[in-house]
């Protein structure tokens, strides 16, 4: 079922604006406060040390990827979420195109990122864009500015989220420094799906609770490919909705049951998501992580749990690869899943 919104374009624009593209080779948690974008650079984070790396994964998908940095070039020395949450583990976007249009989906984590990326994509010939988030977190709307002056899609719940936290995304208090600004909140929003078309080819998007309450993913039915956002995520998930991990999994077995042929996430192995993407086996290392941390979250020696403890099957069979930063997550996660579980009764899975 279709229920979108469309919210009057504060540039005056035509709303059926899609995003283009055609290139070959190259080169936190639910807010008390919510999420934020940028646009031109505002003396905030730094411009890439290098070209992002871009990929046709065929002839209608390209994947933009950036972080992973051996240079450790960092935005500051002390901890913030750009450096090592988002740059850390790696980030990656994608566009969906077709003759001189395309849906570019997330927009990285700074703008000048982002500019990059539309100016690949200008110099390919393409004119008319439309951006779709994936949800409202600060790692994907971070070059939200640069992309102000076409439609951008999100769930309703992406839209008010950061339509109410947009002052303090703006100002760096959110997740701390660095800020996005300007932000650019959704203008076209629906609440559960919306089916939405580059050229002929078919993009189905589905609001779905997993990782964050307003995640957006996007399928492509006649392929049988997802983008899953962040709902999975390699090595594992970067938990932040703690008391809705339970709605997660059950969320998960449903998705598993999707016609799915390959899965592209924003946080995962480049070799692999250039070699062809994930199968549903990924769901299940997800099903697997999620289920098993909620299980042990009583023990008395929960918090010196390895990531091997619970990811060492997955990584056996090859469903996910290691990948040393995660180690960083996996503490944070087991101390997020304690605080809020060990005197909480055990949910049902």
């Amino acid at each position: 079922m279709i229920r979108a919104i469309l919210v009057p374009f504060r540039y005056g624009l035509h709303s059926s604006c899609l995003a283009l593209l055609a290139l070959t080779a190259g080169c936190g948690p639910r807010p008390a406060a919510e999420p934020a974008s940028s646009a031109k650079p505002a003396a905030t984070a730094p411009a890439p040390a290098h070209p992002l790396a871009v990929t046709a994964l065929n002839d209608h998908i390209l994947y933009f990827f950036d972080g992973r940095d051996p240079s450790g070039k960092r935005f500051s020395a002390d901890w913030n979420w750009l450096d090592d949450a988002a740059m850390k583990l790696g980030v990656g976007t994608y566009v969906i195109h077709q003759g001189d249009r395309a849906l570019v989906y997330d927009t990285f984590t700074q703008p000048d990122q982002a500019r990059w990326v539309r100016d690949t994509l200008e110099k390919m010939g393409i004119r008319h864009f439309t951006v779709a988030y994936s949800h409202w977190h600060l790692d994907h709307v971070g070059g939200s500015g640069v992309w102000a002056d076409v439609d951008v899609i999100g769930t309703q719940a992406t839209r008010d989220t950061l339509v109410r936290s947009k002052a303090d995304i703006e100002a760096g208090k959110t997740w701390g420094p660095p800020p996005i600004t300007p932000l650019t909140v959704p203008n076209i929003t629906f609440a559960d799906r919306l089916d939405f078309y580059v050229g002929d080819i078919k993009v189905e998007m589905h609001r779905i609770d997993i990782h964050s309450f307003d995640t957006n993913v996007l399928y492509l039915p006649a392929e049988k490919t997802l983008f899953c956002g962040d709902a999975l995520e390699d090595v594992l998930t970067y938990m932040v909705e703690i008391g809705d991990l339970p709605e997660h999994v059950r969320n998960l077995r449903k998705l598993r049951e999707w016609d799915i042929a390959r899965i592209y996430p924003n946080h995962g192995d480049p070799k692999v998501v250039t070699s062809g993407g994930y199968d549903k086996t990924f769901i299940d290392a997800t099903i697997g992580y999620v289920s098993k941390m909620l299980a042990h979250s009583h023990d008395k020696d929960f918090l010196d749990g390895k990531m091997e403890d619970y990811v060492g099957e997955s990584l056996a069979k090859g469903w996910v690869h290691l990948f040393e930063p995660y180690r960083d997550v996996h503490k944070q996660n087991l101390k997020l899943v304690s605080d809020y579980w060990k005197s909480r009764p055990l949910p049902r899975l």
